[in-house]
């Protein structure tokens, strides 16, 4: 394994503004080929997909690469994969073209751990259906998520749980959770946001029915993703426009697809397919889904030793408490200081050029069972472009902050 973050760093424009980036669970900063490829989409001859002109032909291909570039990235089938506006809007249409399938009576399951994107379309769906909603709990002292066989029957219709906390950083046992959800006869929604940045991805080991990310926390574009077994996809009628196509996966595409989006998505996998090489865009063997799970291996053994680093650190300082605390977790630490406003030491740290940023980030249900309200606290998230001298600055400013 090779794993050369200061040949990584040298690829990103915006890390040329000297800013220590620990906000990459909000969004990741994006390499140089993203922007070429965004910028050469849109540069092209370019129309609406078809076969006849060249517009038309670049369109497709554009489309057909980024499903293809998105399927060996979470080990699913390209044939299944829908993108929209984002997570959410794509979570909105599913719940709502699933929800016209229940009744009186079906239930669903929902967590207090998930992103609000995975909760409220669910809940606003299951209300109009008229279906019951059941609340899976976590455990506030260790992160871990509660035990989903109570809340199982016969009328369970699906289950929405966290890939990853996108608060926290805690990582349920997603398999597990599909053995259990399957036995009853559910579906499985999974919220793959911000697990697809830090691990390998694979979306049918994971036991996930529908597995949903987003392409801009994983160095891309802001667009959304939701990939699907396509012969389930075949079974569900979203609404649609009438002459739009009616073909898996097209039927659930919204209109005209963002083509230079779905390039520069090409465009980070591809990148993330080269980070096991040393430099990016070095000569690598195997295939690009081989590539990709030993890049990725390769982002988890750098990150890990850093959040070690930062969680020993913090663990030292005054008055400061560390509430991501699962034994599988990803490298996001959420932090409080006793007696200080989040936003203040949000603000103190960007006055010394250090983004990590203080919220709930619309984990609502989690920062209230974490007793923080809709405030939240603050988040330092690690990426792969983050290096010794980042965590360096962190931990130096964190020190002046708590008068340490």
């Amino acid at each position: 394994m090779s794993y050369d973050v200061a040949a990584v760093r040298g690829r990103f424009p915006a890390l040329r503004a000297g800013i220590a980036h620990f906000d990459g669970p909000g969004g990741s900063q994006v390499p140089d080929t993203v922007a070429g490829a965004v910028a050469g989409a849109l540069t092209s001859p370019l129309a609406n997909r078809g076969s006849v002109t060249s517009g038309e032909r670049s369109a497709d291909a554009i489309v057909l690469g980024a499903r293809a570039a998105v399927a060996d990235l979470l080990g699913a089938d390209p044939r299944g994969i829908v993108f929209g506006r984002s997570m959410t809007a794509l979570t909105f249409d599913l719940a709502r073209t699933l929800a016209a399938t229940w009744s009186s009576g079906d239930e669903i399951v929902v967590t207090r751990l998930d992103h609000d994107a995975n909760v409220r379309p669910w809940v606003i769906a299951a209300e109009a259906a008229g279906a019951t909603v059941r609340w899976l709990d976590f455990d506030p002292g260790t992160g871990g998520l509660d035990d989903v066989a109570p809340l199982l029957n016969d009328r369970t219709r699906l289950v929405a749980v966290t890939g990853a906390s996108n608060l926290i950083g805690t990582m349920p046992d997603v398999p597990a959770i599909a053995e259990q959800v399957h036995a009853a006869g559910a579906l499985l929604m999974v919220d793959g946001v911000h697990r697809t940045a830090h691990v390998p991805v694979d979306v049918r080991a994971l036991g996930a029915d529908f597995y949903a990310c987003s392409p801009y926390k994983f160095l891309g574009p802001h667009c959304g993703v939701l990939a699907a077994d396509p012969d389930l996809l075949e079974t569900l009628r979203p609404a649609k426009l009438a002459p739009s196509s009616d073909a898996v996966p097209e039927r659930f595409e919204l209109g005209t697809l963002p083509y230079e989006l779905l390039a520069g998505t090409s465009a980070a996998v591809d990148f993330l397919a080269g980070l096991d090489a040393g430099a990016p865009g070095a000569t690598a063997t195997g295939d690009r889904r081989a590539r990709i799970t030993a890049s990725m291996t390769a982002v988890a053994a750098h990150e890990e030793p850093l959040r070690e680093r930062i969680e020993s650190h913090l663990l030292g300082l005054p008055g400061v408490t560390v509430l991501s605390r699962a034994a599988s977790r990803t490298p996001t630490l959420l932090v409080t200081v006793d007696g200080r406003d989040p936003a203040e030491a949000y603000r103190f740290l960007a006055g010394r050029r250090i983004a990590a940023p203080a919220s709930s980030f619309y984990a609502l249900e989690c920062s209230r069972r974490l007793g923080l309200g809709d405030t939240g606290a603050l988040r330092i998230g690690l990426a792969c472009y983050t290096d010794d001298a980042d965590v360096e600055r962190l931990l130096t400013a964190l020190s002046e902050f708590t008068g340490a």
